[in-house]
Formats: C-alpha cells, structure tokens, sequence
C-alpha cells in the first residue's frame, strides 16, 4: 500500500515552488517556458516535431479510438469538491509503494521504443525520473537493454515490465538480468499478448520491431543469442523471426504465474486488469499488486474506461494488494481523481514521451515537474495536502 508522510521535517520543498520559479524568471528575466505547462496540451507540441513513423505509433490508439476518448470521459466525469479553513500548511508526497520508496504517487510507466521520440530514449526518461526522485518502470520492448537503463537510473529506483516470451528460458533469462540490474518489482503486462488493431501503423506498414528496434533486450540477451545460428550482427533478419516467434502469447493463464514466482523474490504486479473477477482471481494466486489500465486505448478499441473500471476493482480486492492506474493521466488533477478512487499510486504515460520529443531528459522532467506542480497545489486547494486521506467522498460524479 501507499503511504504518505507530511511535513517539512523531513527536509522536501513543496513541489509547488516549480511555479513560483516559472513567475519569476517570466517578471524578471522576461523567460518563458519553451515547453507548454498545460500537459493536457502538450502533444499539440511534439507532433510539430515528432516524424510521420513516430507520430503514428506513439499518438494513436486501437481501433478508431474509442477507448482512448472514454479514458478521457471517464476523467471528466469526475468533479473535485474542495474544501475550506482546513489549516494545513506542510505538504510532501513522498509515498512507499510495494516497498519503494518514491518522491510522489506518481510512476513512469512502462513505454517502448523510446527512441522513436529521441535519440536517448529510455536513458533519458530513466536519467529524469531518477532526478526527481520517481520509479521509472523498464520496458520489455525498450531501444536500451536492462543493464543500460539501469546505468542511467543510478541510484534511483526502478521496475521491470514482462512480456511473457513463450520461451522460458529466455523469460527466466530476462527475470535473472533484471534482478541483477537493481529491478525491485516485477510488472507483468496481460493486455499485449497479441498486437492490437492500429490503423494508424497498418496504413504506413509500419512496425519498429520488425527493424529490430525496441527489441534491445532481447537481442543482448544470452537465452535469445543462443536460439540463433548466427550472430545477430551477422544475420539481423534471423533475430527479428525469432523475436517475432516468441513474442506474442495468446495462451498466458494463471497457471503461468508460478513460474515467475519460483524465479522472482520481489513483489509481482499484474498490469492490464479492468475486471473485479479478474482481479479477485489474480491476488487468490498470490500476485502484490494489480494496474488498473486498458493499455492507453492501444489494445481493445471500444473498451471500459480505466477509470470507470478502477472502483469495481478496488473493491474485489479489499485491501488485499496494492493497486495501482493508468491509462488517461494528463494532469495533476488526473492523479487526485484516481487516488481519490482507490489507487495507490498512477503511472504517467504519453506526456512524458511527449516532453521527451520536444526536449530529451529536460523535456521529461518540464513534464514530471508540471504534474508534481499541479498535483502539490490543487491538493492544498482542495483542502486535502495528506493525499493519504483522500477517498470518493473528495469527488462527485457528473
């Protein structure tokens, strides 16, 4: 579960100050932000600079987006009542979350090929999170392997998102990399185990993979290297079949969870549930903790909106794992909403990529210290800076 502590004791600035920053550089040095403050705006920006191939893979979603704009809906639906003369000065957001410790109830999701926005890709995200003292969550399809994005992290902390290969060596492999490198939880993605319906990449013919790009981890993985007759350097092709034959996992079950325990000591999240029942079956099987999240709209055109589905979940689970969302977080006011129903914790998504497009590790953290901004104010606004005491009754529904 998450936890908050309060006060200034414990030596954090207020997040919020990032405004007063911003305030004074525009009155007395005539500054403004390169980058847009309004993150719910921000893409607008980055497809000025983003290419036609990235712009098409990291914009769009499923389908027609369906899903994407009910993620959104769910958002609006929501309305926070604020509350007056509550007397509270001291703030910090610092949280424990499955035993890490982070400087807000906000996570990096886990995002692939990253370099489609930027050359530095996952180091910088990695390198930003770090920074500003947040988990950053490392992809299985990411453009920079294990050891890399570890390097980058430094002494920040880090998780590590699984698809499940259908080769088991080479998922124990990966298992194995990840703990060495530093990796403190396991995320096991479950709505990927095919490639959901993209328009937008079938009409350019386009998918990064197929060019060994965001395959990173595989290709310097030594279960992979060893299924190869020749070296991937020698015969890229080869690797981009093998990967394309170990990659898509319609058969996932429960009954692959055991697995990943007998080789996994940390705590195990399942991200990609929107059903209680599917919830109540995962935390029966022993799993830490569920991400609530439709994958961004990227998989089921036409699916629940995360946040629709989040309150049915926390209340199958009872208490009994950590929950955790995504899919629709765009401002601070975004993570008050999903605190305030239930989840322990968000997980930021396209925005950070988006500030990544326009301004590398910079971007990302403009972006992370906009949220953090947004997040610290609106709370002391809204009358509730322990976010710890936040429930439904903070919202009302419209």
């Amino acid at each position: 579960m998450c936890r908050w502590a309060i006060g200034h004791a414990h030596g954090m600035a207020n997040h919020g100050d990032f405004q007063v920053g911003i305030y004074l550089d525009g009155m007395m040095n005539g500054t403004t932000p390169e980058l847009t403050t309004n993150l719910a705006r921000i893409e607008d920006q980055a497809r000025e600079v983003l290419a036609p191939e990235a712009l098409g893979y990291i914009v769009p979603s499923a389908g027609d987006g369906a899903t994407t704009r009910a993620n959104r809906e769910a958002f609006d639906r929501w309305r926070i009542v604020p509350r007056m003369l509550r007397g509270a000065v001291e703030r910090d957001l610092s949280c424990t979350v499955l035993g890490t410790q982070m400087a807000a109830p906000v996570m990096i999701a886990p995002i692939g090929v990253q370099t489609l926005a930027h050359p530095d890709g996952e180091l910088a995200t990695a390198r930003a999170a770090a920074a500003l003292g947040l988990t950053y969550v490392h992809s299985t399809a990411a453009a920079h392997d294990f050891e890399q994005v570890a390097a980058a992290c430094g002494d920040g902390s880090r998780w590590y998102q699984l698809y499940y290969p259908t080769d088991p060596d080479v998922c124990a492999s990966f298992l194995e990399r990840a703990k060495a490198s530093g990796y403190e939880t396991l995320v096991v993605t479950l709505d990927t185990t095919l490639l959901g319906w993209r328009p937008a990449d079938l009409d350019r013919g386009y998918l990064p993979f197929l060019a060994n790009v965001g395959v990173a981890n595989y290709l310097s993985d030594p279960a992979f290297r060893s299924r190869l007759e020749r070296p991937v350097e020698e015969d890229p092709g080869a690797a981009t079949f093998l990967w394309a034959g170990m990659f898509p996992n319609p058969g996932l079950s429960l009954d692959d969870l055991p697995f990943l325990r007998e080789r996994w000591d940390g705590p195990i999240v399942l991200k990609g549930i929107v059903h209680p029942d599917d919830a109540r079956a995962a935390v029966d099987h022993g799993v830490d903790g569920l991400i609530v999240s439709n994958h961004g709209g990227r998989q089921v055109d036409g699916a629940v909106g995360a946040l629709d589905a989040l309150p049915s979940v926390v209340d199958a689970v009872g208490g009994r794992a950590s929950i955790l969302f995504d899919s629709g977080i765009r401002t601070g006011t975004d993570v008050i909403k999903a605190l305030a129903l239930g989840a322990d914790a968000v997980l930021l998504g396209r925005p950070f990529l988006y500030g990544l497009a326009l301004a590398g590790q910079e971007g990302v953290e403009h972006v992370l210290r906009c949220l953090l901004a947004e997040l610290d104010l609106s709370l002391s606004l809204a009358g509730h800076p322990d976010p710890a005491e936040l429930s439904p009754a903070v919202l009302q529904r419209w």
